[in-house]
């Protein structure tokens, strides 16, 4: 991953360290190169073992952006805490920088259609660490994620971001459950972003489908075997 400039985190201005991302973009652009969408899911999004009647009209090829979009929209799979907690995360991951953040990009609407038509043990994995986030939060702070000061949220993560990694001095039973859930929301995250439009543009893509005429082929037929 890419280390937070140590310079800003040592630095005598107490806020320096928070002005700083807890995940550079790039190193969640990497994440998905390196893992693709469907090893983010852990289910390889298994849409073929769903019967059909089953499947969301997203994962049947329909358009969903709208019903996203809808200022009235509900989740279908989280509970309301579990998307507030979602929504927050997200936002730490992926912030509103000089473009638009996991918020903005709608990330969780997306995370919650996906997963709504998972398999239940998928399902279960996520909710798993979405629950470690939470209780770590209550242990610490007494609140769920979602309530946290800013500050608050990136001292829990900072750890789970950047832990400490075994070595011949110690450290060999360092309990990584945490590290585990955070990255695979992290990779969750990092995968719905980058898939949405908002992601897509900042990777740059300029909204067209194509980029300029068709070019046929214009040797004569007769040459064609």
């Amino acid at each position: 991953m890419m280390k937070i400039d140590r310079s800003e985190a040592c630095s005598t201005d107490p806020s320096a360290r928070f002005n700083a991302p807890l995940v550079s973009r790039r190193d969640l652009i990497r994440t998905v190169l390196l893992i693709g969408a469907s090893a983010a899911f852990g289910s390889a999004l298994s849409f073929s073992q769903t019967a059909a009647s089953e499947l969301t009209p997203a994962q049947r090829g329909e358009d969903e952006s709208r019903q996203l979009a809808d200022p009235n929209w509900k989740p279908a799979f989280l509970n309301d805490g579990q998307n507030e907690t979602l929504i927050a995360l997200s936002g730490v991951i992926i912030p509103a920088t000089d473009t638009p953040g996991a918020k903005e990009a709608l990330v969780n609407r997306y995370l919650d259609l996906v997963l709504a038509s998972e398999p239940a043990g998928s399902q279960q994995k996520f909710l798993d660490s979405l629950t470690y986030i939470d209780s770590e939060s209550q242990r610490s702070f007494g609140k769920e994620f979602h309530s946290l000061t800013q500050e608050d949220q990136h001292d829990l993560l900072r750890p789970l971001a950047y832990p400490l990694r075994p070595s011949r001095w110690g450290n060999k039973d360092h309990d990584y459950t945490g590290v585990e859930h955070f990255d695979r929301l992290k990779s969750m995250i990092a995968v719905a972003y980058y898939t949405s439009e908002i992601g897509q543009r900042e990777l740059g893509w300029d909204g067209s489908i194509t980029h300029g005429p068709f070019q046929g082929c214009e040797h004569p037929t007769t040459m064609h075997k």
